[in-house]
């Protein structure tokens, strides 16, 4: 009973990942008869995506949005596991960012990646829901739903729907402890900007530098000089920071019309994953 059962989850997943292929396909040649049979960009084929710690092993993962620890307080859509992907790219060009930071005794640590869409959408309704404020006093206790939206602490359409975008921050490898940044991933505040307490282009601290709506202290010189270093390391390998947080870098890619297809490629991923899983499964039970 149990084997019939496998199989048959196992058969309806396939068939999933088989329409997703097919959608994939349809949308692509359409994408191309729209190009005039041009060529495809290298994001709209799914060996382009690669696990970060395939590329940088020694990268640390926390990825908030598959756990509760976040903005919303729950599990983000499309979360399936607490993996970080990105194209290749992008993480070529993080894994020389990691390289250099090496040399002076950080590691890498990430909070987020590649982005579906469906989170996107979570967002969305989220914000919605007025009522749910469960986490408002630890991400945005100044802001209400609507203004995370107006001023860009959250996007309908992010860089991380197309792997080119990544959530960082540094890890003292002495210390064994996360770098001090003078505050906390996803902190919808000013506090967040790069701005905070000093000025990103020159580098230069500035205690007064405290714009309206702070809410916590000013950061410390130590703090601002982390933030910068995190900085750039992260513009010096093709990566722009992306306002208003300051540990959120894009890297530009070529086109943004693949994302659909993106979608796509990675449900197919998880699923066929997940029906790897089911069978591994099955077989241990077998075996035992």
């Amino acid at each position: 009973m149990k084997k019939c059962l496998f199989i048959a989850i196992a058969v309806s997943l396939i068939g999933v990942a088989i329409l997703a292929l097919c959608t994939c396909g349809i949308f692509a040649l359409f994408v191309e008869n729209e190009k005039n049979n041009s060529e495809l960009v290298p994001e709209m084929d799914c060996s382009q995506f690669v696990n970060l710690t395939d590329v940088i092993p020694d990268a640390i993962l926390e990825i908030r949005y598959y756990g509760t620890y976040n903005f919303v307080g729950s599990r983000i859509d499309g979360y399936l596991e607490p993996t970080a992907l990105l194209t290749n790219q992008a993480a070529d060009s993080l894994r020389k960012v990691s390289e250099d930071l090496l040399k002076n005794g950080y590691r890498l640590k990430i909070y987020d990646a590649y982005r579906p869409q469906m989170s996107v959408d979570h967002f969305v309704r989220w914000s919605h829901q007025s009522a749910d404020t469960l986490m408002k006093r630890y991400f945005y206790p100044m802001l209400d739903k609507p203004t995370l939206f107006e001023q860009d602490y959250i996007m309908a359409k992010s860089g991380h729907t197309r792997g080119s975008t990544v959530d960082v921050t540094l890890f003292d490898m002495v210390t064994e402890k996360e770098v001090d940044m003078g505050g906390t991933f996803d902190w919808f505040g000013v506090e967040s900007h790069p701005d905070y307490c000093g000025n990103p282009e020159t580098g230069e601290y500035d205690a007064t530098a405290v714009p309206a709506g702070a809410i916590l202290p000013a950061i410390t010189e130590q703090q601002f000089e982390n933030r910068m270093t995190l900085r750039h390391a992260m513009l010096s390998h093709g990566f722009k920071p992306l306002d208003p947080e300051s540990v959120t870098y894009g890297i530009n890619i070529l086109d943004h019309s693949a994302e659909p297809m993106q979608q796509s490629i990675i449900v197919v991923r998880q699923l066929l994953q997940y029906v790897q899983t089911l069978f591994g499964t099955y077989q241990q039970q077998g075996e035992n």
